[in-house]
């Protein structure tokens, strides 16, 4: 189209030009719109979309056309109206509108909330009026848009009386995050206040590469699920190579794995791919949404669930200009940044909410939490917790709730002000998607009895739920902490009535949360801060074992209930829990006279504590978090134990132990723990150069393995994790920390990027259990065999028996404790201990698993009886137009578009998700908006991609234009039968038998089947020919001697760079040649299509080539059998007496052409399989067990 269609009749003078403005088109060329929507309707089309994504007065401003923005869109939802009428029957009335959050950049907030919404009420409304039979918000990038958009939705539909159903669609990026840095969990926690119908992923990536982040959202999404990716990834000239059908193929996965209830396309979507999916669509059976979560759900960045299970939950109170002098004075200059630390050192310290107030005469309080709160969310390492907003005037709270892109706290609203504005203002804040906190006041005052607590709360608790239409786990009541020993005798029971009302409001407001401000409770002993924490702690004990679910408590407290003495704990519980009526006497007496004593306390100095043995002041110190006089203690300890190693492994593990129980026990809170791993880290700080003197006299120069430490997903406790990566660290290993919530890809992907020794997963919580059985799956179907350590509170080795190591054929180990895995590790790096203490463990896990099952392996019989059930009688093998060996010249050009850069990036130690950089083969405009589409704090690495990229590309380019560098391949074809779970090829020089394991791990399903790779040949007395394959492949010696060269040289980099290419190189090769194979040397898929790269590696096409050494061709001692039949020095291939193939890069392997022909792991077999295995291959039991890695 040209300027003048965009133009039209109606526009003819427009002083700016409406080319690309397609929203337009409505107006002035209706007819297209039309034609367009006629041809996806024509293809089976049960929802289409207005022409309308960008028709607000926002985006239109560009074209100054806001005046058009009604008119516009009445325009759009006319025209599908009518096209969708014409072919619509009774049960296919369907449409929906678009409306895309503004493209601004979130991080920048140029529109606030209420411009936001204005432009998308006007929007909607004449979509509404138009005839829209859906509201469809799609694109969101940013949810605090998102969230504009849904309140002027509801608007909207109240002004119109029409009620429509509302779907949402998201997009994330590579990260699994909202370009904003929301998760898909704090996503959903964000519009959980809306009606909402679907939600659902768009645009961003391909159906391939959203799949991971659909898997994700559908466990978590209580809604109908929608998926409409692009067609897949543009190619260099911007322009969607995925075809109908191999769109379809990947579609199909979504609904056969039961993860979607809508599906359609994005862009490149043709009316083709519409048929398509419309075929595969019938009859086929859609996702059944989760239950609803009934749990408290809010959210930053990240979500936060609010339940017994998740422990209690502290709000962190310093950001409050009146119980902070500091904070006020900071706000008072505008000195945001230190304003700012504070607020991150809360969140550094453990607090998990934290509360913002700004409530101050001298202070514009709605402009000041605008201003803060705008800051907050452009810090990730803060608005990852979420916030509780936190004032007594309502515009603040409004103002702030229209910053927030998650789902805030509001505290707080009460009756005081009687039932009318009470509930307008819950109103409000349920459509603001908040949740909130509900004084115990009402129109007589504070609620002060347990009576009259309990009594206003009942009350508030109807009127929300009744008629304000609040969700009760969004209510959360502060039952109103008091002041207590204050010598009025009615004060004494507040504490006790709080408790009870606590209490009473679990068991009778179903899904209501209780909090309270603590600091309250000790005001009488203001002052006096040892006393003060000392209350606090008490009351808290209590409170939190009768249902106190959250807090606003300072995370930097240091007296925990178990610190207290006998004596100090007896008169502080008299007075909280009002047990003699001479109790506040009592405390004060002990306050005034033991004035100096608690000031000693406060400054944690004790005057006897030289007396006590230095491992006890260590544990101390530990327990409380206290480094004063670490220095010197620790010295003494070294002195006394020998070695800094042995004070970590004694003294201080045993108070990080300590920590542990107590923090179980209830008696320590977060940021307490926190503060002791902070204080262990400084000891091993303080004794590291020791630790490297010991090493070094003992011989000890270098790192002794490579361990990745990680807490697993949907976990953030970390203190295990931390605790035995400082133990490990000072045992000389080289330790790579994860963190905590480690999705399992992740995990993987480090993995095999770097190379490591060992793999200790970590966990608290019981559904850790369950996802440590899932990381260790997918290292199993990564082929990994690194060994995995085990580690948790929740962790046994019953469990990890009996659920986590059949998931993986590599070791999997126990540990009891932190100081266990310098130990495993060291046995398992020792060649002479290593198989021993593998066996031996196994062992001990086979007794475990049958002291509770005694079987879960089938016997090898019964495997046979339930092989597979091929029909070989209509089956004609076909043969290979190439038959016999052959050496096939291959070029670094012919195999440079197989190379799989995501693997490439991850060896770099490049995240894979910056291999998009591969699809950027355009003008250098394409790949500045590909850097400009990371956040600003994954751009430097993205550059560093860019760079790597194309340094790699240089080398390739040489390589491309040298002869001399080419990779090897060769391969043979043969007839083939098979017989006793053995392959047999038949060469000219005589039989060459292949014997193949068969799975035996007891599968769940009913007449599951258990796989053999001899199943996909004919059977020997059929009688009838059929064909199979060898092949190797080599990136050759000329690359590998060059490497030599440029160590030789000094030019590590360069070696490296080379190095890791010509891995890549092997296995593109390998994939290029296996085309080859299936399309022309072989020829049994002589049409198949070009696929592209992914689904080439996704093995989307007829046959298999598993490798040597791999899960289902398990034995390493079969290279030695290639080599006979190949010839491997034909292509420069040697092999160790291990059987390691030389040069590094290259791949061996066999050809299946059997369409039924699946990958699978064998796993686990029995003594009997192994031994007729051994007699099979002529194997020792000595010789099985070396070469076996099953």
């Amino acid at each position: 189209l040209n300027e003048q269609d965009f133009r039209g009749s109606l526009f003819p003078d427009s002083a700016v030009e409406l080319k690309g403005n397609n929203d337009l088109l409505c107006l002035t060329a209706p007819h297209l719109i039309d034609e367009i929507h006629r041809a996806y309707l024509e293809a089976g089309a049960d929802i289409i979309e207005t022409n309308s994504f960008n028709a607000n007065a926002i985006s239109m401003a560009d074209y100054r056309l806001e005046s058009q923005v009604k008119e516009i869109n009445r325009a759009a939802a006319r025209i599908a109206r009518k096209a969708a009428d014409d072919y619509s029957t009774p049960d296919k009335p369907r449409l929906s509108c678009s409306m895309s959050p503004d493209m601004e950049n979130p991080a920048l907030r140029n529109l606030d909330f209420d411009t936001l919404a204005t432009a998308y009420r006007e929007q909607i409304t004449a979509l509404i009026e138009g005839g829209v039979d859906l509201l469809l918000i799609e694109t969101i990038f940013d949810t605090l848009n998102a969230k504009a958009a849904l309140f002027a939705a509801q608007e909207s539909m109240k002004a119109t009386g029409r009620e429509l159903p509302v779907m949402l669609s998201v997009t994330v990026t590579e990260s699994g995050r909202t370009l904003s840095g929301q998760t898909l969990e704090a996503f959903l926690t964000a519009v959980s206040h809306a009606e909402i119908l679907s939600v659902g992923l768009n645009c961003s990536f391909g159906a391939r590469e959203m799949k991971p982040y659909l898997h994700r959202l559908a466990s978590i999404s209580p809604y109908y699920i929608s998926a409409y990716p692009n067609a897949g990834l543009p190619n260099r000239l911007g322009e969607y190579d995925e075809t109908p059908a191999s769109m379809a193929a990947q579609i199909k996965e979504f609904i056969d794995e039961g993860l979607v209830n809508i599906v359609g396309g994005c862009c490149g979507t043709t009316p083709e791919h519409i048929a398509r999916y419309r075929e595969i669509t019938q009859n086929a059976s859609p996702r059944r949404p989760i239950a609803k979560d009934n749990r408290l759900h809010i959210c930053g960045l990240e979500g936060l669930v609010v339940c017994p299970e998740n422990n209690f939950v502290n709000i962190g109170e310093r950001c409050n200009v009146a119980g902070s002098r500091k904070f006020l004075r900071l706000i008072h200059e505008k000195n945001y940044t230190e304003a700012l630390d504070i607020a991150r050192k809360q969140v550094e310290a453990g607090a998990q909410i934290i509360d913002i107030n700004m409530d101050d005469a001298m202070l514009d309080a709605r402009k000041e939490m605008v201003d803060f709160l705008n800051l907050i969310v452009s810090e990730p390492d803060i608005y990852r917790v979420p916030v509780m907003i936190d004032s007594s005037e309502w515009e603040v709270i409004s103002a702030g709730l229209k910053c927030l892109q998650g789902k805030a706290i509001v505290n707080s609203i009460s009756l005081k002000e009687g039932e009318e504005i009470f509930l307008a203002h819950a109103r409000e804040i349920k459509r603001l998607g908040a949740a909130v906190v509900v004084m115990a006041f009402d129109e007589k005052g504070q609620a002060d009895t347990y009576e009259r607590k309990i009594e206003v709360c009942a009350r508030a608790y109807k009127l929300l739920i009744e008629e304000a239409g609040l969700a009760p786990c969004d209510i959360i009541f502060d039952p109103n902490v008091l002041a207590i020993a204050t010598g009025i005798d009615s004060h004494d029971n507040y504490a006790v009535d709080f408790i009870r009302a606590t209490a009473w409001i679990h068991e009778n407001l179903p899904g209501a949360k209780v909090s309270g401000g603590v600091s309250n409770l000790s005001f009488s002993f203001r002052g006096n801060n040892f006393i003060r924490e000392a209350m606090h702690a008490v009351f808290l004990y209590h409170a939190i074992r009768n249902g106190l679910d959250m807090a606003i408590v300072n995370p930097a407290t240091s007296i925990t209930y178990d610190d207290l003495p006998t004596e100090t704990l007896a008169l502080i519980e008299d007075v909280v829990l009002n047990r003699r009526p001479d109790a506040t006497e009592r405390l004060i007496d002990f306050a005034e006279k033991h004035r100096d004593e608690a000031v000693k306390k406060e400054n944690n100095i004790d005057e006897d504590r030289h007396r006590q043995p230095v491992a006890d002041r260590l544990k101390q110190a530990l327990v409380k978090g206290i480094s004063t006089h670490l220095e010197t203690d620790l010295a003494e300890a070294v002195r006394q134990y020998g070695s800094a190693l042995a004070v970590i492994e004694q003294p201080l593990m045993d108070g990080m132990n300590r920590v542990g129980q107590l923090f179980g026990d209830g008696k320590m809170f977060l940021p307490q723990v926190v503060k002791s791993a902070r204080t262990m880290k400084q000891a091993v700080g303080i004794l590291q150069p020791l630790i490297e003197q010991e090493n070094t006299r003992n011989g000890e120069t270098s790192k002794r393995g490579k361990f990745i430490v990680a807490t697993v997903k949907g976990d953030v406790h970390d203190i295990g994790k931390n605790i035995v990566a400082v133990i490990l660290a000072c045992n000389n290993f080289e330790v790579i920390d994860l963190g905590v919530m480690v999705p399992a890809e992740k995990i993987v992907e480090r993995a095999i990027a770097e190379q490591a020794d060992f793999i200790g997963l970590s966990g608290l919580i019981t559904p850790s259990l369950e996802e440590m059985c899932h990381v260790v799956s997918e290292m199993e179907k990564a082929g990994l065999h690194t060994p995995v350590i085990i580690g948790g509170a929740t962790t046994s080795k019953l469990h990890t028996a009996v659920k986590i190591a059949p998931c993986y054929s590599g070791a999997v180990i126990h540990a009891g404790d932190a100081s266990q895995n310098p130990l495993i590790a060291a046995q398992l790096l020792n060649p002479q201990t290593r198989e021993e203490f593998i066996r031996s463990i196994r062992t001990e896990q086979e007794a475990l698993r049958n002291s509770l099952k005694p079987v879960d392996l089938v016997t090898l019989s019964e495997a046979e009886r339930y092989a597979p059930c091929i029909d070989w009688d209509t089956y004609t093998a076909p043969r290979p137009r190439q038959m016999g060996l052959h050496t096939v010249p291959v070029t670094v050009g012919d195999i440079r578009p197989f190379i799989n850069w995501r693997a490439f990036f991850s060896v770099w130690k490049i995240g894979a998700g910056y291999a998009s950089i591969a699809d950027m083969q355009g003008c250098d405009h394409c790949k500045a908006v590909w850097l400009a589409s990371f956040p600003s704090a994954e751009r430097a690495k993205a550059a560093e991609a860019m760079q790597l990229y194309k340094e790699t590309n240089r080398l390739l380019d040489t390589l491309e234009a040298e002869n001399n560098t080419s990779p090897q391949a060769c391969y043979l074809l043969a007839e083939a039968a098979s017989y006793d779970n053995i392959i047999r090829l038949r060469l000219p020089d005589g039989d060459f038998n292949i014997p193949c394991l068969r799975q035996q791990v007891r599968k769940s399903e009913a007449n599951a089947h258990y796989y053999s790779l001899s199943d996909f040949i004919r059977p020997a007395n059929d009688g009838k020919p059929d064909y199979a394959g060898l092949f190797a492949i080599t990136a050759g010696n000329e690359i590998q001697r060059r490497i030599e060269l440029l160590r030789r040289d000094g030019d590590d980099y360069t070696a490296l760079l080379l190095q890791s290419l010509a891995d890549r190189l092997a296995e593109a090769a390998a994939e290029w040649l296996h085309r080859q194979i299936r399309r022309e040397f072989w020829g049994y898929a002589p049409d198949e299509p070009d696929l592209d790269l992914q689904s080439l590696l996704s093995g989307r096409y007829r046959g298999i080539r598993p490798a040597v050494g791999y899960p289902s061709l398990p034995d390493h001692s079969l290279f030695f059998d290639w080599d006979r039949a190949l010839d491997f020095s034909r292509i420069g291939i040697t092999l160790t007496e291990n059987g390691a193939m030389m040069p590094n890069a290259s791949v061996a392997g066999l050809y299946i052409a059997h369409p039924d022909a699946r990958y699978f792991h064998i796993g686990r077999i029995d003594e009997t399989q192994r031994e007729h295995y051994a007699h099979q291959r002529g194997f020792t039991p000595e010789e099985t067990g070396k070469w076996l890695s099953v």
